[in-house]
């Protein structure tokens, strides 16, 4: 990254290997991703280690970590600006977790709202991998010293604990490690489901025809704009009772950059089919070099490799001085072996 950003605040954020970016994912958050380069320092990686918390094919795990690393690419992150890697890439988060759990309570973990929803979806395999990533996820953080972690609701009791490890280990060891702060970036507007639209799309629905993946065929999102829930009225309008056109309304305001009202006015006096086919191409559009620019960077294996490499030996330097500093703060023998 350029020495220009050095000054910058440093953003850190992950993300799972679970497949294709949906509609939702996209416009709510990761598009907004791009642009945040240009006022801070960025750092992304795929937690492959989180992945497998719950089983998953080693196989299918490869294939969506590189799919996952492409499509962050894809959709705008600079590596001229921007470090992209993969978690396992780069070992000192696992090995700062180990500290971090000597400053963890077994009873902070026993309190984590996604340890008690994962373990009653996975009752067969509860395992202590899925008790304790939240303290790699501590350490994900800390270990970059990162001012400011992007998160959702569903992630601040997680970003809680890893403020609460910092200063605990700070408070015994001296200040080694900062506080992270929470960035609530700017609202991407809510996506709901095709088929039911009081609800988030997600891709877990079991309807393909809910959900809008990033890397659908224009063919395929046109069907499925087509097929969209709408009620028995007739008017294109944004207004209570009308979830599925507010729906609608939304993503086409999302794509085309026009305000609801505009959008509103521009569809004023025309029915409904016609309305869902200009919504489905103005998406098709939108996504288009996105599909494209996946396409070709998925079939470079030998680009995305030297992508990833590159950018986790970065990683591991900038991560090396905490690591480093940790170590002689809690009395390790110095090595030389890095």
């Amino acid at each position: 990254m350029a020495d220009a950003s050095a000054e910058k605040k440093l953003i850190l954020s992950g993300i799972q290997p679970t497949g294709t970016f949906t509609l939702g994912n996209y416009i709510g958050a990761v598009r907004n991703w791009g642009p945040l380069q240009d006022e801070y320092r960025c750092l992304y990686f795929i937690a492959d280690q989180h992945a497998i918390t719950v089983k998953i094919e080693p196989a299918e795990l490869r294939k969506k970590t590189l799919e996952a690393y492409a499509q962050l690419l894809a959709c705008g992150i600079d590596l001229n600006k921007s470090l992209v890697f993969i978690q396992s890439h780069v070992p000192t988060h696992s090995q700062l977790m180990w500290v971090l759990n000597c400053s963890t309570q077994f009873g902070e973990l026993s309190r984590m709202t996604q340890f008690k929803d994962k373990s009653r979806k996975h009752p067969d395999d509860i395992n202590a991998g899925l008790f304790d990533y939240p303290v790699l996820m501590a350490a994900d953080i800390l270990i970059y010293q990162a001012d400011m972690v992007p998160v959702g609701v569903d992630q601040m009791q997680h970003l809680e604990l890893a403020r609460n490890i910092a200063n605990r280990f700070n408070g015994r060891y001296g200040e080694t490690l900062k506080v992270p702060e929470g960035y609530i970036p700017p609202i991407g507007a809510k996506v709901m489901s095709l088929q039911d639209p009081t609800k988030k799309m997600s891709k877990s629905d079991t309807n393909p025809n809910a959900v809008i993946l990033i890397l659908d065929d224009k063919d395929t999102i046109i069907r499925k704009f087509k097929r969209a829930v709408t009620d028995s009225d007739t008017e294109i309008a944004f207004k209570e009772g009308k979830d599925g056109i507010n729906n609608l309304l939304t993503i086409y305001s999302a794509v085309s950059g026009k305000t609801i009202e505009e959008s509103v006015k521009e569809f004023e006096g025309q029915g409904y089919g016609t309305f869902k086919m200009a919504v489905g191409e103005a998406v098709a559009d939108h996504l288009a070099p996105v599909r494209e620019e996946y396409a070709r960077l998925i079939q470079d294996k030998a680009y995305l490799k030297e992508c990833y490499t590159r950018c986790a030996g970065e990683a591991l330097k900038m991560s090396y001085r905490t690591l480093n500093k940790v170590y002689k703060k809690v009395g390790f023998v110095p090595t030389e072996l890095r």
